[in-house]
């Protein structure tokens, strides 16, 4: 019954049999077969079909929400199993918001020294597309922001607030400046972070606050792209601090304060809401309380 949940499950992702089969890893007979006897265990009709994937009866919406429940029980179990068997261990899937990049190592590297046998991979994700992997399990937990959109029901440990910073070249006309109001930033060339960000997100609604109207250049989903562009002379930026001050330590770039006002948000780790958490998230979220305790900047 497990198989034919996770089945499905990935089938409710991909609407498409054939990507659904192959993320399983089986034959898109076989997964249609699994279906089909899924549907008759249940004794109803899951699928939508016709030449291709239609879409799912109100019936298999109603078990698709079931059947991630099951299956994150089931795994969070599978998990206690293995640290009574052989402690702590397994692979951790986190998603981060780009601008929490810069900081996530000080928080993975002392959980991965503390706990050996676990594995991890950091996947940069916007915001809405981390809520989503953890609802359909694609994710285990994610660094996102926890004050300025609903998260829903999930399990959530603050690590730091988010400023913001105006970036340039030291030959930029604001950069001799001590503080750059939202109002004058609107005012240079910028280039942002795409609007599907929240980041991007926030930045335009400060700017829209300060009366000025978001005029972007060059956007992109990737910070890297954004510092590429400053670097050339040509472009400034707003980001957070943290990413600032990476970029800013060699005197290439100049970060100045923003204000009017200085605006700040609450950047923290997030999982699903489960009761017990599984081993690896709760000793994932006390390190993330041990960050948050040191104050690590």
């Amino acid at each position: 019954m497990i198989d034919k949940l996770q089945m499905f499950i990935a089938l409710a992702k991909e609407r498409h049999f054939g990507r659904a089969a192959e993320s399983c890893g089986v034959t898109q007979p076989s997964l249609s077969s699994a279906i089909r006897h899924l549907e008759e265990q249940l004794g109803v009709q899951l699928v939508h079909r016709g030449s291709r994937f239609q879409g799912l009866t109100p019936e298999g919406n109603r078990v698709l929400e079931r059947a991630l429940k099951i299956v994150g029980d089931v795994r969070a179990l599978r998990d206690e199993m293995r640290l009574v068997r052989s402690g702590l261990s397994g692979h951790l899937r986190m998603g981060v918001i780009p601008t929490a990049l810069p900081m996530v190592a000080q928080l993975t590297r002392p959980f991965l020294n503390r706990h050996p046998n676990v594995t991890l991979s950091i996947l940069s994700r916007t915001s809405a597309e981390i809520l989503t992997g953890i609802e359909s399990l694609d994710l285990d937990a994610g660094i996102t922001y926890l004050d300025n959109e609903p998260l829903g029901r999930v399990t959530q440990a603050p690590l730091y607030s988010e400023f913001y910073r105006f970036i340039c070249t030291p030959g930029s006309p604001l950069a001799s400046r001590s503080e750059v109001t939202w109002a004058e930033s609107a005012a240079e060339p910028l280039c942002l972070l795409t609007s599907d960000m929240q980041n991007r997100r926030i930045i335009d609604q400060n700017l829209a606050e300060a009366g000025a109207l978001t005029k972007a250049r060059v956007e992109s989903n990737s910070s890297i792209v954004l510092v590429s562009h400053v670097l050339s002379g040509e472009w400034c930026s707003i980001v957070s601090k943290r990413l600032a001050d990476m970029f800013t330590s060699d005197g290439r770039l100049v970060s100045v304060p923003l204000v009017g006002p200085e605006v700040e948000h609450v950047v923290g780790l997030i999982s699903a809401r489960r009761d017990p958490q599984t081993p690896v998230i709760a000793a994932l979220m006390d390190e993330a309380q041990r960050y948050r305790t040191l104050g690590i900047r």
